[in-house]
């Protein structure tokens, strides 16, 4: 019998904490954060799927780590996100 692979990012929690790590290392441009340069490292190097990815972010933008511009072409980190890597 085959069991399916436990999936690392299933639980939104650690997908959004995923999601802060990617952000945190990406360079800033005019203090924006371009939404590219965080889902292609987690969609396709970590693996992630795209339902794991939306909840991540959703979790994310919820608990007012990050805010999502009504573009939707980039995030920022709110006071709160940034505390999580000081």
């Amino acid at each position: 019998m085959k069991y399916a692979a436990t999936r690392p990012y299933a639980e939104p929690e650690k997908a959004a904490r995923r999601i802060l790590e990617i952000a945190n290392a990406v360079e800033l441009l005019q203090g924006r954060i371009h939404i590219e340069k965080v889902n292609e490292p987690f969609l396709f190097r970590d693996g992630g799927s795209p339902a794991e990815y939306g909840a991540g972010l959703k979790l994310a933008i919820d608990r007012r780590w990050l805010t999502l511009h009504e573009s939707g072409t980039f995030v920022t980190f709110t006071p709160a996100g940034a505390e999580l890597f000081a």
